[in-house]
């Protein structure tokens, strides 16, 4: 099977990144120069019409957005390496809500708010009282994870998972956006776990 990764530092690729080196996936890694607009080039948008990473060319398909990435790499190599539920499992219908409930609810939540309140952004852009509300909803889904974690050591149970690696990206990137974590502490130490994971502490090197 022949892979090719298209991925830039610091970006949506990040997970990716991890879960190829927690899975030990062979595959050749094209690093876009995004800041140069290489994502935009006809030979790319060929592939990925959205002009984005992270990208996944598997035997001459293109497969884009991280989820479906993350997800396929989980069917593909992550039940052999017994990372991820196969599909005669309940576990996998788990492992599918709680990724998906990653990217879909805690993600779009964490985006709303960094596009109301971040002084990354020009002021004419912000609105306190729609940062407010956003920064309410990423509070409740993360009491929604620490639930969920408050008896378990990971998101599937005792064992890491690669639901755990997607989540775990999630969270970090929220936190690391300046998101609190405070009054969540099964979620605290869970994401504290993860990151000792060798695959989570230095993707880029």
């Amino acid at each position: 099977m022949s892979i090719v990764f298209y991925a830039a530092p610091q970006s949506s690729a990040s997970p990716v990144t991890c879960a190829l080196l927690e899975l030990g996936v062979p595959h050749e890694r094209i690093n876009v120069n995004l800041a140069e607009g290489e994502q935009r080039k006809p030979e790319y948008l060929a592939l990925n019409p959205n002009g984005k990473v992270p990208l996944l060319v598997v035997d001459g398909t293109p497969l884009f957005e991280a989820l479906a990435i993350l997800q396929w790499l989980g069917d593909r190599f992550g039940v052999e390496k017994k990372v991820w539920p196969a599909a005669s499992d309940p576990a996998r219908l788990e492992a599918l809500s709680w990724t998906t409930w990653g990217y879909v609810s805690f993600g779009s939540a964490v985006v709303r708010w960094f596009a109301a309140a971040s002084d990354r952004l020009p002021a004419e852009q912000r609105n306190a009282a729609a940062a407010a509300a956003a920064m309410k909803d990423v509070q409740t889904l993360l009491g929604v994870l620490d639930g969920r974690l408050a008896p378990r050591q990971y998101v599937l149970g005792s064992a890491f998972s690669l639901a755990d690696l997607v989540l775990a990206s999630c969270v970090n990137w929220a936190q690391y956006s300046g998101v609190s974590l405070d009054g969540h502490a099964s979620v605290k130490a869970w994401l504290e776990r993860c990151l000792t994971r060798p695959s989570l502490q230095t993707p880029w090197a």
